[in-house]
């Protein structure tokens, strides 16, 4: 009983139970290719956030390490991805100044405000809060963040100074300086970046091409911003292109991540409460998306509120080890997948070679010019802005086009932390919109059959003094007083309707304000002379409306099949002659 217990809340014991030479080698070699995407990669992402490049390696282990134990998704690649950093760098720029220990500090804190929100939605089973998220609201506003993202990197391979944190601000700001721009850096940015876009979608290829086994061609694909890394670190140190104004990384600590406190002052505390929420929430419909999508190739399942606890334990892990907010990042964790990882160990393993990285190697990107780091971001998170979703979703749905624009128009005008407010607050305006407007369809009986369908779409049999609504929606507040008023407004256009039934065959609930309107409906229509009949209501329903008195009050009769109440309630020919 109790290693069931434990089992749940440390998916570690169950697949640490079958874990294997062959899951061990599989594990090692996927660490090895994502270690080397990921240490150009982190000191990117934290280069985004406003943090040291250092925090970057430091937010990729101990949050790792953590997930193995807590997470279960074999493949997912937990660390800094370029949405979090961006909303981090919103968020803590708000509170502090960059490059100060406050900055750094603050980025403790929202780590483990993060972290801390994240457990307690796990452990009381709140994952699908996820759900008031809709994906075309979540396409825009990752779509949004990605033309930010890649927009605030500007600066750097202009090597020029500009700020802000909408697209107006980033581009009056560089405009502004253009004057200004270092030429040197602009042509390493520039390589840079069109290096980077080769390697992303031809050296494959052509590798490929020249019968390079498909293991290999990854590895070096995955490798290309290492290669960018080092041919410009080279470049500017050969020669002495920081004394000429190119910005370079500087001196990185050559150290494991050091054990911190995060502040828990009151006042930062409440500063940055809300975007932690928000940051989490954000962080987890990502990290479960990707985790799912990959679970599902193997026939695999995750579990979303353990996900929660494995995410949050991450968090706590980078607010004390000197990192930053992370989650699950699509890019990390595909490669982790495509490279054969086996288990969460290869996470381990890849923390490992992060932390040789960080004693042994951070002396080596002294010279790493910051526009090559830029140039890493702009290419990576450019994949991520998806233009096409506003297409799509203007052909299949006006409402989701609406919402979709509106938060990309928001995020790239006013901030990433609005457009994150906006998305959910339009995703659940939505959902009320569409639910308070529950299709409903007069039906009637297909002939020859006892199915009965919309007489809109069909030819169908009906009943001058029979009216049949199917209520497509489960019935709850928003949406009950619309039924009201929908079967009042059909009744008054209906001289001859001497019976009424609803079809609920696809109603699953019926809340209490539901309920009310169910019995004003049952008292007008009593009034008028009216019959008022259920047909297919579905036991758990039923089981509800004989908690009230409503089934005793009503004037009609509840039937098994609308074939049943069609059958017993219809008009006979000779007297719809008579009529």
């Amino acid at each position: 009983m109790m290693i069931d217990i434990l089992g749940r809340y440390l998916p570690v014991l169950e697949w640490g139970r079958a874990y294997d030479r062959n899951a061990l080698s599989n594990d090692v070699l996927a660490a090895v290719i994502v270690t080397i995407m990921l240490i150009p990669q982190s000191l990117a992402y934290a280069l985004l956030a406003g943090l040291p490049p250092e925090a970057g390696i430091y937010a990729s282990i101990a949050p790792i390490l953590l997930y193995a134990v807590f997470g279960t998704s074999r493949a997912l690649a937990v660390g800094p991805v370029a949405v979090v950093s961006l909303l981090t760098a919103a968020a803590i720029g708000e509170v502090a100044e960059q490059g100060t220990a406050g900055y750094v500090a603050a980025a403790l804190t929202l780590a483990f405000l993060s972290g801390g929100f994240l457990v307690l939605m796990g452990v009381f089973r709140l994952g699908f809060l996820a759900n008031f998220l809709s994906h075309p609201v979540i396409a825009g506003f990752i779509t949004a963040s990605g033309i930010l993202i890649a927009t605030s990197q500007v600066k750097h391979l202009l090597g020029v100074s500009a700020h802000g944190h909408t697209l107006p601000d980033m581009l009056g700001a560089i405009l502004a300086h253009l004057d200004q721009v270092n030429w040197i850096t602009l042509a390493i940015g520039g390589a840079a970046t069109g290096f980077l876009f080769w390697v992303r979608t031809r050296l494959k290829p052509t590798l490929k091409r020249l019968g390079v086994p498909d293991l290999i061609a990854d590895v070096f694909t995955k490798a290309g911003p290492v290669a960018a890394v080092i041919a410009t670190t080279v470049a500017v140190w050969a020669f002495d292109l920081a004394g000429q104004g190119v910005k370079i990384v500087g001196a990185v600590p050559q150290s494991l991540p050091p054990l911190i406190r995060p502040s828990f002052a009151p006042d930062l505390v409440s500063a940055l409460l809300m975007p932690a929420i928000l940051i989490s929430i954000i962080g987890f419909v990502e990290s479960v998306s990707v985790a799912q999508t990959l679970a599902a190739k193997k026939r695999q399942r995750i579990d979303p509120d353990q996900e929660l606890i494995g995410l949050g334990a991450a968090n706590f892990g980078a607010a004390f080890t000197g990192g930053y907010p992370v989650t699950g990042g699509f890019a990390r964790s595909a490669v982790n997948f495509d490279a054969g990882a086996q288990t969460p160990a290869a996470g381990a393993f890849t923390a490992i070679g992060l932390a040789f990285a960080a004693v042994a190697l951070t002396p080596l990107v002294y010279y790493l010019p910051n526009a090559t780091l830029a140039a890493t971001i702009i290419v990576a998170v450019l994949s991520l802005v998806d233009v096409s979703i506003l297409k799509k979703t203007w052909a299949y749905s006006r409402a989701d086009f609406t919402a979709v624009a509106a938060t990309i128009l928001l995020t790239l005008g006013l901030g990433v932390e609005v457009g994150v407010a906006s998305g959910v607050a339009i995703s659940v305006l939505l959902h009320l919109y569409k639910t308070s407007r529950p299709h409903v369809a007069e039906v009637g009986l297909v002939p020859g059959t006892q199915h009965f369908r919309n007489v809109k779409r069909h030819e169908v049999e009906t009943d001058p003094a029979l009216l049949v609504l199917r209520v497509d929606e489960s019935l709850y507040f928003v949406n009950a007083r619309f039924l009201e008023d929908l079967v009042q407004n059909r009744v008054a256009q209906g001289c001859k309707i001497r019976n009424v039934v609803l079809m609920f065959s696809a109603v699953n609930e019926v809340d209490f304000s539901a309920l009310e309107s169910l019995e004003t409906i049952n008292h007008r229509l009593s009034d008028l002379g009216v019959g008022l009949h259920l047909s297919e209501v579905k036991g758990p329903v039923m089981d509800r409306l004989r908690r009230s008195h409503f089934i005793e009050a009503l004037n009609g009769q509840v039937f098994l099949s609308q074939f049943d109440a069609w059958s017993a309630l219809k008009t006979s020919p000779d007297a719809q002659a008579a009529e």
